[in-house]
């Protein structure tokens, strides 16, 4: 969700406030996502890296996503939607923590939507997180190493049990994934979109939508073997 500092630095506001506005553009893709069958929705909301940002800018941005928590849970949990998190959420303010707790703990039965928040998230850190892990299943034999598989790779991410994205959208117009789901995006499509995320609104997210549709993916097949329905469960 990139854009929200340029969104406000172009309009001579606070960046604050483009972070206000980006949390208007949240609701609209979670409404957007639960109107058009979207199950799954992973939202970028603050990388390992964004630590190294102004300290100011780091509080207003953990006082905004509180706020965000306050006025949607209910109507989240009224639309039958889960929330879950991803991410390092020991670095996060102790409220903060305990207010995402109950909010995780209220939509966990939900079966609508999944909405996954990624807060204080690396994928590199990811990576090392669950390598460490099987490491150690190993080294206390509850593993061997011929257990180790790709899909049990995945049980010990922090995406256990959510599926791997289909398509990752990044707006703003840079041209990168910046440490997000560094596995799980493995085969994903990827779509870059100049529109700021303050901006980003239902008519872009259809874009993205139909620019997917478009796209073959062949999971290293040929066009002639996916025509046929091979290797297609």
């Amino acid at each position: 969700m990139d854009g929200n500092g340029r969104w406000a630095t172009r309009r001579k506001l606070p960046r604050l406030e483009g972070h206000r506005q980006g949390a208007k553009s949240v609701r609209r893709a979670v409404e957007f996502c639960r109107g058009n069958g979207i199950e799954f929705l992973t939202l970028y909301a603050f990388s390992t890296e964004n630590w190294r940002r102004p300290r100011s800018e780091v509080a207003g941005l953990m006082k905004l996503l509180s706020q965000f928590i306050d006025s949607e849970l209910k109507e989240l949990h009224a639309n039958n939607i889960r929330v879950r998190t991803i991410g390092d959420l020991g670095r996060l303010p102790s409220e903060l923590i305990t207010k995402i707790g109950n909010a995780v703990e209220k939509t966990r039965d939900n079966e609508k939507m999944t909405l996954n928040i990624a807060l204080s998230y690396g994928g590199r850190q990811d990576i090392i997180s669950a390598s460490l892990k099987i490491a150690a299943a190993i080294q206390s034999e509850a593993l061997t190493k011929e257990d180790v598989t790709e899909e049990l790779y995945s049980e010990f991410l922090d995406t256990q049990g959510l599926p791997d994205p289909d398509l990752l959208i990044r707006t703003g117009g840079e041209m990168r994934i910046s440490n997000f789901l560094l596995w799980q995006l493995a085969y994903a499509e990827l779509y870059f979109t100049p529109v700021l995320w303050p901006d980003f609104d239902d008519d872009t997210f259809m874009e993205a939508i139909n620019a997917y549709g478009s796209r073959q993916r062949r999971f290293g097949m040929i066009s002639e073997q996916i025509e046929a329905g091979e290797g297609i469960s």
